[in-house]
């Protein structure tokens, strides 16, 4: 999203940018088009290996400390060039950036989803290590120090903006702030039909972790008599250690062959949407969920859980097909779309149109430019 709102704000704005050098440029590169790009040198400190891991909770605290130094150092410095507004986007150590609790400059934080792993149950596969994290003091006070601090520098933002209604809720239940809604958008010109021939497997899209519950997907298909069960294909941009052999192995019992592929280009996503008789998409209570939106983009019917921000893209009964958490239910309506070819292809069609109509990224950023302009001190 980022990437996407600099390059068109950019064409009517000026605007700089201002990152730690540890910021995955190269997964978004934004710096074509912005006016000046002031990068700060930051390097995390070392941590400790096994069988000393868990002191590195200890190392975390003190990097807290010497991220709330950089971030008073990089406000100090946009509020003397004197700007507008700042757009600011998630940290990945403190998920709201301190940046916000320094700044003078009026500030527009644009908060995707809440700081999960704070306010959600833990997935992890592991009994042995949720009962160590249990008991493991260092991690319970870098968490509560984490808590705080990611309130603290939420609740100094000008204004908040989130990505679906779903987000706004939850933000509201974590941090008692009403945020407002700002739909992200899909460029239809790089997600769209080409006309290729479908292949034999339903398309499952997203980072490999148990939040992404491509193992309900699994699970659903291997319900589906073998006559007609389609061949699942996993892709994602990240996969969390141990996930890829799960899944494997569950799709060995079940008698599901799956694929899977990470980190693969735009190019080789928008084909795989394309050949993908539907997307099946069962992420656990996600915020927004772009891959909907991408899928119905490229005429590409989606079967969804009925939960989490889907709720908010995805027409039951016209661009796909809504279901309980329930792979019996999941499994029925992937057949269903599978059996009837033509309801496939209208559930594709009324999709892209949706798409072309709603969910268009000038439309977003026409958005967000009216909220900047509100919160600016001009």
């Amino acid at each position: 999203m980022l990437q996407e709102l600099t390059r068109r704000l950019a064409t009517r704005h000026r605007v700089d940018l201002y990152s730690p050098s540890c910021a995955d440029n190269d997964y978004c590169d934004v710096s074509e088009f912005v006016n000046n790009s002031f990068i700060y040198e930051y390097t995390e400190l070392p941590k400790l290996k096994s069988p000393f891991g868990r002191l590195n909770q200890g190392v975390r605290l003190l990097e807290l400390v010497r991220l709330a130094r950089l971030s008073s150092r990089i406000a100090a410095e946009i509020d003397h060039r004197i700007y507008d507004v700042v757009l600011v986007f998630p940290c990945i150590y403190t998920h709201s950036p301190m940046l916000l609790r320094y700044l003078r400059t009026p500030s527009v934080y644009y908060c995707p989803e809440t700081f999960r792993m704070l306010h959600e149950p833990s997935l992890n596969r592991s009994p042995g290590r949720e009962w160590l994290d249990g008991v493991d003091v260092l991690r319970r006070a870098y968490l509560r120090t984490l808590e705080r601090i990611d309130k603290e520098n939420l609740k100094r933002a000008s204004l908040i903006l989130t990505d679906s209604c779903y987000t706004r809720e939850a933000i509201y239940k974590a941090y008692g702030i009403f945020a407002k809604v700002n739909y992200p958008g899909v460029d239809g010109e790089v997600f769209r039909p080409r006309g290729l021939g479908k292949g034999d497997y339903v398309l499952s899209v997203g980072a490999l972790t148990p939040l992404k519950a491509h193992d309900f997907v699994v699970e659903s298909v291997a319900l589906i008599p073998t006559s007609l069960r389609p061949k699942v294909m996993i892709v994602g941009n990240y996969e969390e250690a141990g996930e890829r052999e799960y899944l494997t192995r569950l799709a060995e019992e079940k008698g599901v062959e799956l694929t899977i592929a990470v980190n693969v280009t735009d190019e080789e996503l928008v084909e795989l949407y394309n050949r993908a008789r539907l997307t099946a998409y069962a992420p656990i209570m996600e915020p927004f969920g772009l891959v909907a939106l991408e899928s119905m983009a490229c005429g590409t019917p989606v079967v969804g859980v009925r939960e989490g921000g889907v709720r908010e893209t995805v027409i039951d009964g016209e661009t796909g097909i809504l279901t309980g958490r329930d792979t019996s239910e999941f499994a029925n309506a992937i057949r269903s779309l599978l059996e009837d070819e033509g309801l496939a292809r209208r559930y594709g069609r009324q999709g892209r149109e949706l798409i072309l109509e709603r969910w268009t990224w000038e439309r977003s950023v026409e958005e967000i430019e009216r909220h900047l302009k509100s919160s600016s001190s001009s």
